[in-house]
């Protein structure tokens, strides 16, 4: 099977040759680290640890040009409405239809990036703009709801737009929504001035038949998975998250095959030598792996305080305990 093959039947509950191997995101400051600890300077990474190729398809997202300062009433929302506006043809990537036609006969993975989530849509990206979002939840709902309507109508007409020229494997969502505690804000308000402004999206997704809808989070959202999956997603990727409250066996009994899951294994265990890694592949990854519907992988990006010899053995052990007969 190619990489393209073992994504689409892994998440369809089926019968891989394997599970796919993604990347855990490795910057250029890891691998040179990892050169002085033993790393072949020649060695060719996707070979050397049997990752699947995967290509992600990023529409701009973003106001155009940037605001100086978001929306901050009812008086700005026009000037939102055009900084978003879905049909700037500069929106899709770059030499979009020569990358249409190269994924015509493609035998990786590809993944399409939908949506930033309620606080980005928000602006926020700093406490003062966070302390006056949670705020407006309260004092301006209405407006709330305005900003959100707007970054749906980009993100749904942007989805259609590329999902008229190509079919890909996997829509995601990217949601930093919570901290290591829980949600930032309930699971009412959530599904409230959130998930209801992701609908159209959602629709566009499951009119063009996208059969994998990531949930891509941090932290602690577990008190919005019911609504979560109430909304439509159906795979889970949970990212630098409170292990405890995150983890994904008891996620799974919880949830069974409503909930693809992408992820789960604990990036601390990477730091701690051998012995922890061993542990927490063999106490996770075999019971998730046969109900189906999994994907291994450490839930966060490797920094450079992770040891490559550790790495090397974390990689090694995951194909030992993936691998069929």
């Amino acid at each position: 099977m190619n990489g393209r093959q073992r994504f689409l039947e892994t998440m369809r509950f089926g019968m891989p040759d394997r599970v796919p191997y993604l990347e855990e995101g490795l910057r250029e400051g890891v691998i040179g680290m990892w050169r002085r600890q033993g790393l072949p300077r020649d060695a060719d990474i996707p070979e050397l640890f049997s990752y699947d190729k995967r290509e992600d398809i990023e529409p701009d997202l973003d106001p155009r040009p940037q605001f100086r300062k978001w929306p901050a009433g009812f008086d700005d929302l026009e000037k939102a409405r055009r900084r978003l506006n879905p049909d700037d043809p500069a929106r899709l990537p770059e030499r979009w239809p020569e990358k249409v036609n190269a994924w015509k006969n493609r035998d990786h993975i590809l993944i399409l990036w939908v949506h930033q989530g309620f606080f980005i849509s928000m602006g926020v990206g700093d406490w003062r703009r966070f302390s006056e979002v949670i705020c407006s939840l309260v004092e301006s709902p209405e407006f709330i709801h305005e900003v959100m309507a707007i970054q749906g109508h980009l993100s749904s007409r942007l989805a259609d737009r590329v999902l008229r020229d190509v079919q890909v494997d996997a829509a995601l969502f990217m949601e930093p929504i919570g901290g290591n505690d829980g949600p930032l804000i309930s699971p009412k308000m959530y599904e409230e001035f959130a998930l209801r402004h992701y609908e159209p999206t959602l629709d566009v997704l499951r009119h063009h038949g996208v059969g994998t809808i990531i949930y891509l989070t941090f932290g602690n959202p577990r008190l919005l998975l019911p609504s979560v999956l109430k909304w439509g997603f159906n795979c889970l990727w949970a990212c630098e998250v409170n292990m405890e409250a995150m983890d994904y066996r008891d996620i799974r009994r919880e949830y069974g095959r409503d909930l693809r899951l992408i992820g789960g294994i604990d990036l601390d265990t990477l730091r701690s030598g051998k012995e922890a890694i061993q542990r927490e592949i063999e106490d996770k990854v075999p019971a998730l792996l046969s109900e189906g519907g999994y994907i291994p992988l450490a839930d966060g990006r490797v920094r450079e305080d992770v040891p490559y010899e550790n790495f090397l053995y974390y990689r090694r052990l995951l194909e030992k305990v993936t691998c069929k007969e």
